[in-house]
């Protein structure tokens, strides 16, 4: 692992469990106290996924998509339900996929499964999704736990399908979080990560407007 916390992965899986079995089930919740950011948040996602999206020769069609590290689903709600068929969620913790059942509303109907998992037990379907979104929750994996599932992802997707890493980026090397116990990581340390899952990246933005004392975040299309 590339300057990873030395302790025991359980503990520092545990401590994540229970950091965010402590946070109300809110879109604050979910964002750390900056709710506020949300709109500008969808906006930029769905400008990114619309540059992929169609039913011609290279698009990703507009089928089935997986949200994870869902929280109670505001990205479901936003971005992947008004764009996709049906979506799937997963998450590590239980209240919040309860919540996201009543939070998604009319449109929960289009939702086919609701996972209780941490990522780096997740198995998905294979040849079953189209776009497999991955936003702010990359820093809960160990090193080799997301190469792991960055692979199993890869075997997950439908032809022409996507990957897409939404994540905050560290300027240099990789810097922990003890409260939430994650990891925050620069931008080369994930692109090596990524091409060790034999993943390519084919389109990669910043996303704009976002507060200036919060990290960078990134956007990165992979296949």
């Amino acid at each position: 692992m590339e300057d990873f916390p030395t302790e025991d992965e359980g503990v520092f899986y545990s401590k994540a469990e229970h950091y965010w079995k402590e946070v109300p089930p809110t879109v604050d919740g979910m964002l750390g106290g900056y709710g506020s950011i949300s709109s500008i948040d969808i906006s930029g996602s769905k400008k990114f996924l619309q540059k992929f999206l169609g039913e011609g020769k290279g698009k990703t069609r507009p089928g089935c998509a997986l949200d994870c590290g869902a929280g109670i689903g505001r990205i479901t709600k936003r971005l992947l339900l008004p764009l996709f068929r049906t979506v799937d969620l997963v998450d590590v913790t239980h209240e919040f996929l309860e919540k996201a059942r009543s939070y998604l509303g009319e449109e929960g109907k289009r939702v086919e499964n609701y996972f209780c998992c941490g990522l780096q037990d997740f198995q998905p379907q294979p040849e079953r999704y189209d776009i497999i979104w991955i936003q702010w929750v990359i820093g809960h994996l160990t090193d080799d736990h997301l190469v792991e599932f960055l692979r199993r992802c890869r075997g997950a997707l439908r032809p022409e399908g996507l990957i897409v890493i939404k994540d905050n980026v560290a300027y240099e090397g990789v810097v922990p979080d003890e409260v939430d116990s994650s990891v925050c990581r620069d931008l080369q340390i994930l692109h090596r990560l990524v091409a060790r899952a034999g993943l390519v990246i084919v389109h990669e933005e910043q996303q704009q407007n976002f507060p200036e004392e919060i990290y960078q975040v990134h956007t990165l299309a992979l296949r």
